[in-house]
């Protein structure tokens, strides 16, 4: 699929291999923004967003400087709590933001979601004026990550110039990472759910999380994890499901499995529109969670969501 050329829509991947291409790709965009009046917004790991705010000096003041390794730990959150939220409130000309989402330190069990978010960016903004330039560092992160790249971004950047991507198909890499995701471990707290259920189940998953060792603070946001797709289960799944659970590293993961099929890929990446009834559960549990990993089918769907135990 060759990349669209008359939507207002700017996707582009910067390839850099040091501090000094970084900051050529990403200053130059930045002050081309302000230049133009146009609002501008980083989301970045740490480190780079110390050498952007270093190097812009008395102009960092006019940009909104955010911590991806924060704002995004989980990907599914970047979309309506990075971009949207910070896009939204700018609705009159262009708006220019940088979101660096994938870094070194990202571990494996998060790419997937790392690489549908990118592709995802695309159908999030179709049609708006928005600018979102993403960094890619080609010395540190894996041939895989830089070639899925070439396939979520309609134009690529680097040294050699600006190009488009004769490999750009967004949809392939939502497709592609629609993988079944592992089975629970071995002596998993499981429960089966209906309707009938839903309560005890949630209890169930919060005595859990208290003799696993949770803070008390990241109980409640399990609870609602809990509450919320197990809830969805029951009303879009079929009518009920599994809900599994077990300590995974510094996590506890939350595993639901039911018998429905999620059909919009932006499911929970939108903000609700004003006055909207209804539709808030996986926004939520995206926005509470420390990761969020889906895989849906004609056969079912299973929702994994890993949530700090401190």
């Amino acid at each position: 699929m060759q990349a669209r050329t008359t939507d207002p829509f700017v996707h582009p991947a910067l390839f850099y291999s040091d501090s000094a291409e970084y900051l050529a790709g990403t200053i130059g965009f930045i002050r081309a923004g302000l230049a133009n009046d146009e609002p501008v917004a980083v989301s970045v790991p740490g480190p780079n967003l110390a050498l952007i705010r270093a190097e812009l000096g008395a102009d960092a003041q006019h940009v909104k400087l955010m911590d991806m390794t924060v704002e995004g730990r989980n990907p599914g959150r970047i979309i309506p709590g990075v971009l949207r939220a910070f896009a939204d409130t700018h609705q009159d000309g262009r708006v220019r933001i940088i979101g660096e989402p994938i870094w070194a330190g990202r571990s494996d069990t998060e790419y997937p979601a790392c690489a549908q978010h990118e592709a995802l960016i695309n159908a999030a903004f179709a049609g708006r004026e928005v600018s979102i330039l993403c960094p890619y560092d080609t010395e540190r992160l894996h041939p895989t990550v830089l070639a899925d790249a070439h396939v979520t971004h309609p134009t690529l950047i680097d040294r050699i110039g600006e190009r488009a991507s004769a490999a750009y198909d967004p949809d392939r890499i939502v497709a592609a990472y629609n993988q079944p995701l592992p089975a629970p471990r071995f002596g998993a707290e499981t429960i089966a759910f209906d309707a009938t259920a839903l309560a005890a189940t949630r209890h169930r998953a919060v005595d859990y999380a208290r003799e696993a060792g949770m803070a008390e603070e990241r109980i409640i946001d399990l609870e609602l994890v809990v509450a919320e797709t197990t809830t969805n289960s029951v009303v879009h799944g079929g009518g009920s499901g599994t809900l599994a659970l077990w300590v995974e590293g510094t996590h506890i993961r939350c595993q639901v499995r039911d018998a429905g099929h999620i059909t919009d890929p932006l499911a929970g990446r939108r903000p609700p529109e004003p006055f909207q009834f209804g539709g808030r559960g996986l926004l939520l549990v995206n926005h509470l969670s420390d990761l969020v990993r889906i895989c849906t089918g004609v056969d079912g769907t299973t929702v994994q969501m890993d949530l700090r135990l401190a």
